[in-house]
């Protein structure tokens, strides 16, 4: 059994400061409810299943993080092996635990198994477990195509269950979430239920995550250490070669298809300002990029840096003016973000217009979270904004060769994946106007 705190045993000033906190969390008056769909319980654990909550995410180009949870001393042990109930492989990582209030969380591990060979199908158990469901996953390809699947503000409801199941529906070698993951706004055991939630997927192919505000979970006096949770729970390749790490796992950067692109993950809820440790950071990983090598950089942040939606309003504006120089300077093909939930696809825009080498801006907000979706938009509305839906749904960009890549949203009213928006992204370093670094000033 997960040794977790019950609400109803905290002592009323607690409750009194987690409802306010959670009331900061970022709820605004723009939200409208969706049709009835329940959040998913949180009060089960798990039946008792051990290991769970397994999930991957990929370190460097040939080897992969599993993540799992136990509620017992299991080791932190991965078997692995090509052949189903074959396992001549094994690697030992770390366990870790963390308590928030009165939650005790389980026994989480993640061990690092590799190097391994691409678009290969590994079979494997987590802490020597005998009894455990065999897991599989399949490491990503070498070269292009590469598909990724990008959805951000997941969270459980039946939303988020929908939404799941038609990202299972479609082959795909990697997820991108640019925060919000799994709303438990300071209940810890929500946490739990998320990784058995998303476990199906997330075991299978590498999961890639940035935080969100809702992952902080920081309360004045009484917890005062931020994404206590996030940083046990998903752990990412921020501490890998020291030419690239960015030692902190609120942002960093790694490349997919042998090098072709490059996706830089960025922490809207840790310090961007220019002098900062990531602001210093991204300077430089977007410095050490070829593009004569590399086809595309894409970047993810939560809070958009460009929306017409009411909802959220600005909070992105400064972290724009900030970077935004430095991912125009490093010919950035594509930003994602989510924060607003509702979906937005804008023209390449850069400095608040419209600019032939900045990067398209999409907004993902809309995986299925339980503040419900922001409806209200911005009459007329702009040029730059060439379309906008406040639908739950998903996006997936598939990186098709060294010039271009297909972008589509999938709207998911009605319980179908309906392919709603679609453009083809060109390479900016295909395009001779932009792909020369002297031509883009810096300041």
């Amino acid at each position: 059994m997960e040794k977790t705190a019950n609400v109803a045993t905290l002592p009323l000033f607690l409750l009194l400061v987690l409802a306010a906190a959670a009331s900061a969390g970022g709820v605004t008056s723009g939200y409208v409810r969706p049709t009835a769909r329940a959040a998913i319980s949180v009060l089960h654990d798990g039946d008792g299943r051990t290991p769970q909550q397994v999930h991957i995410s990929a370190v460097g180009s040939d080897k992969m993080r599993i993540s799992w949870i136990t509620t017992d001393d299991a080791p932190a042990t991965v078997e692995y092996g090509t052949v189903s109930g074959e396992y001549p492989f094994s690697s030992t990582g770390t366990t870790t635990t963390y308590t928030y209030l009165l939650y005790h969380s389980g026994k989480i591990h993640d061990a690092i198994i590799g190097p391994l060979q691409p678009n290969t199908t590994y079979f494997y158990r987590c802490s020597n477990h005998t009894t455990g469901d065999e897991l599989s996953l399949r490491t990503p390809p070498s070269t292009l195509p590469f598909r990724f699947v990008v959805v951000g503000d997941l969270g459980q409801t039946g939303w988020t269950k929908s939404t799941l199941t038609h990202i299972g529906a479609v082959d795909h070698d990697m997820l991108l979430l640019p925060g919000d993951l799994s709303y438990a706004d300071f209940y810890q055991p929500r946490w739990d239920s998320f990784g058995r939630l998303v476990e199906p997927l997330a075991s299978k192919r590498p999961w890639m995550v940035t935080q969100g505000n809702h992952e902080v979970e920081k309360i004045p006096l009484f917890h005062s250490t931020p994404f206590t949770a996030y940083n046990a729970r998903w752990r990412m390749p921020y501490d890998g070669e020291a030419a690239t790490a960015s030692g902190s796992n609120l942002y960093y950067s790694f490349d997919v298809a042998g090098g072709a692109v490059h996706v830089i993950m960025l922490g809207s809820y840790a310090d961007y300002s220019p002098g900062s440790p990531q602001h210093t950071w991204l300077e430089s990983d977007l410095a050490r990029i070829d593009r004569a090598t590399t086809a595309f950089v894409i970047a993810l942040v939560h809070a958009p840096w460009y929306s017409t939606n009411a909802a959220h309003r600005g909070e992105g504006d400064a972290m724009r003016r900030a970077m935004e120089p430095l991912l125009r300077g490093g010919h950035v093909d594509a930003v994602f973000a989510g924060h607003v939930h509702a979906y937005e696809r804008f023209a390449r825009v850069y400095g608040g217009r419209e600019d032939a080498c900045g990067a398209v801006h999409v907004t993902v907000g809309d995986g299925g979270n339980r503040e419900g979706l922001a409806t209200r938009y911005d009459e007329p509305q702009p040029a730059m904004s060439v379309f906008r839906e406040a639908s739950f749904g998903h996006g997936r960009l598939e990186v098709v060769n060294a010039t271009h890549a297909l972008w589509t949203w999938h709207r998911n009213d009605d319980d179908v994946a309906v392919a709603a928006d679609e453009v083809w992204i060109t390479s900016l370093a295909a395009n001779p106007a932009c792909s020369n670094k002297d031509s883009v000033s810096l300041e």
